[in-house]
């Protein structure tokens, strides 16, 4: 048996609402991926953790600065803020705002699709909708919530609803039932939304390039009526993509 060397694997954090996403890349090749519930599951994870030489960390979330500073110990660390360099061009108003999955998912469709006009779909926690055009400008978007966070509001701000799980079976268009109503009203809701806006963009860009990545991408790709491309691992690639870059820079 032959061991396998990688000498040059970054460590990509992606830390969002609800879970961390990590993955190992050897350059632009994507090796490996493992999802943690807390950061201390990760820093335990020393056998996976202690292959990278660099790590870059995207966070959607506050208050992990002890969680940081002990990857910086470990390996060189890059977090990735509103001044970090990129290959895009950011016209966002209010950079320091931008959440850092939205600009990653767009700078990993831009090293596939450079100088188009690209709409990325990000349909996780929430819908976020991220466009790029063909000068690599990046403009902004839309955000909605997402499939389980619809589902929890209904239970949440109503007395009799239940809190219900996603169905992968074909769902009706009449619900016929309580359960059936609120998956018709939710799923269905969510791919009218999709649609809608993708009609909307390629109004304006005909030539629109759409992509649809995040952990119900898979779901409702098959109920669009739009053609679109899905990439499960778009914001882990746009965030190894910029740790790149910022190699190159030093």
């Amino acid at each position: 048996m032959h061991l396998v060397i990688f000498i040059n694997l970054n460590l990509i954090l992606d830390i969002g609402n609800t879970r961390i996403k990590a993955a190992l890349f050897d350059g632009q090749r994507f090796m490996e991926n493992r999802i943690y519930n807390q950061p201390n599951d990760l820093l335990a994870d020393e056998l996976f953790l202690f292959q990278a030489q660099n790590i870059l960390i995207g966070s959607v979330v506050d208050g992990l600065d002890h969680f940081y500073k002990s990857l910086s110990l470990i390996r060189p660390t890059l977090l990735f803020e509103a001044n970090t360099p990129i290959p895009l061009t950011n016209c966002y108003q209010t950079v320091s705002s931008l959440g850092s999955d939205r600009l990653a998912a767009s700078v990993g469709a831009y090293h596939l699709y450079p100088h188009s006009n690209v709409l990325v779909i990000d349909a996780g926690t929430c819908i976020k909708y991220n466009f790029t055009n063909s000068k690599n400008d990046y403009l902004g978007g839309g955000i909605s919530p997402g499939i389980q966070m619809r589902f929890k509001a209904l239970h949440h701000f109503t007395s009799k609803l239940p809190l219900i799980e996603i169905d992968s079976h074909d769902i009706d268009l009449i619900g016929v039932n309580t359960t059936q109503s609120i998956l018709s009203g939710v799923v269905n809701g969510c791919v009218a939304e999709i649609d809608g806006l993708i009609h909307e963009y390629k109004t304006k860009f005909p030539d629109l390039v759409c992509i649809l990545t995040g952990g119900d991408s898979e779901f409702l790709a098959k109920r669009l009526k739009n053609s679109i491309f899905t990439h499960q691992n778009l914001v882990l690639k746009g965030l190894n993509d910029i740790l790149i870059y910022n190699l190159e820079k030093k």
